[in-house]
């Protein structure tokens, strides 16, 4: 189901999603009230939600959705200002699952390719984990080519059926991992890696390797879709303050990643901010990678600090999380520690590699608890990995290597 109170927007925005041949849009609203009376009398899986609205707004809308249907998968739509921008993040506390930035006008909207990509990637993304809580089928394309994105590691996460379904009905709640996750880790001394299936994975086998033994100096995470939660989930694990830098690219725009920095600031009652370019790096600090900017570390007049570019995008994202890892391997080498969470893509793969290359370790998080495992899944097939784990015990993991354990 598509809300927006503007009947130009609803029209594009439910042409974009019926365009694809896995999603069926199959009602509208134009304000929270309608809305709620769709949901009684249509199948809906996503909801792709406004939020300024005349007699009932979003924000007002979405609690009282997701108590009529509990796993409701809803993405909020929202322009590009401060306030949209907080009302989104605001909202991933409220039981939303994500947020797509929207153009500001219907002629914008119409002209951004990047604006469709990402709508039709997240309805996807999010049905897709719904639909594998529920057991149930998802679509399959005609000539598989969306389960062959995914397998590849590409912009697509939405993993194919071996049988067909119905198309995902445009509406999405995130729950926590359930018992029998597997966790998969590399506890052992020996020289070569372990070769493992965690649970969820398919044919796709995960080689595990020995990570540096010293404590690591920094910590380096990059994420994408699902990552707003992923990083409060992880963060819970560490009971006390790290005393290395904290370097976070997660794929965001502009205004948002201010505000993903205030709410890690107030989840984990450290330091956080936007990186600023040449502003100096501390231990125990959070710097989030500003959106529309790389953001890399650099050793100046003795000491570090922040260095953010304009550079083309890598992976078809500003920031990536490659040229963060690239510089942080470069100046710790084998003193680096990184983590990869949820998210599409395989943005971080080359990265990663040169951290290993430099005696670095990487652990990512498994698919059971990612949304989409293109980015961890891209390192953990790759073979450059450590642990692979539940977002929580990452976390914890994570903590204890930052604090001198193994």
């Amino acid at each position: 189901m598509v809300v927006d109170d503007s009947a130009i927007i609803r029209g594009f925005l439910s042409r974009y999603l019926n365009e694809d041949p896995d999603i069926e849009v199959v009602t509208t609203a134009n304000n929270g009230v309608m809305a709620l009376r769709q949901l009684k009398n249509h199948d809906v899986e996503v909801v792709v939600l406004d939020i300024e609205m005349p007699e009932m707004d979003g924000l007002t809308a979405l609690p009282r959705m997701i108590e009529m249907i509990p796993d409701l998968q809803v993405v909020m739509a929202s322009t590009l200002t401060r306030k949209n921008a907080e009302v989104s993040m605001r909202s991933l506390q409220m039981g939303a699952v994500d947020y797509v930035p929207k153009p500001e006008t219907a002629r914008s909207v119409n002209a951004s390719i990047d604006f469709r990509r990402e709508l039709v990637e997240k309805v996807k993304a999010w049905a897709g984990r719904r639909r594998k809580r529920r057991s149930e089928p998802l679509p399959e394309s005609e000539g598989g080519a969306a389960g062959a994105a995914s397998a590849a590691g590409g912009r697509s996460g939405f993993v194919t059926a071996r049988r067909p379904a119905r198309p995902v009905t445009v509406t999405g709640r995130s729950a926590d991992t359930g018992p029998g996750v597997a966790r998969v880790q590399a506890r052992s001394a020996s020289a070569s890696p372990a070769t493992v299936a965690p649970a969820g994975t398919g044919d796709k086998s995960v080689s595990l390797r020995r990570g540096s033994t010293l404590r690591p100096k920094v910590l380096a995470v990059g994420s994408s879709t699902g990552g707003p939660q992923a990083l409060m989930k992880f963060f819970k694990g560490f009971s006390q303050q790290p005393d290395v830098p904290i370097l976070i690219t997660q794929h965001m725009p502009a205004t948002f990643t201010s505000i993903l920095a205030e709410h890690l600031a107030q989840a984990t009652g450290w330091p956080a901010k936007e990186g600023m370019n040449g502003g100096p790096v501390r231990a125990g600090e959070i710097y989030v990678a500003p959106g529309g900017k790389h953001m890399e570390m650099v050793e100046e007049d003795g000491g570090l600090s922040i260095r953010l570019t304009e550079d083309p995008p890598e992976n078809f994202c500003r920031p990536a999380v490659d040229p963060m890892l690239r510089s942080i391997a470069r100046i710790y080498g084998d003193k680096t520690l990184v983590v990869i969470l949820t998210g599409m893509g395989h943005d971080g793969l080359k990265g990663a590699r040169e951290v290993v290359r430099a005696g670095g370790t990487v652990l990512a998080q498994d698919e059971a608890s990612s949304v989409v495992w293109g980015m961890p899944g891209a390192v953990a097939t790759a073979g450059l990995c450590t642990e692979v784990l539940p977002v929580d015990a990452l976390g914890v993991s994570t903590a204890r290597r930052v604090q001198g354990g193994r």
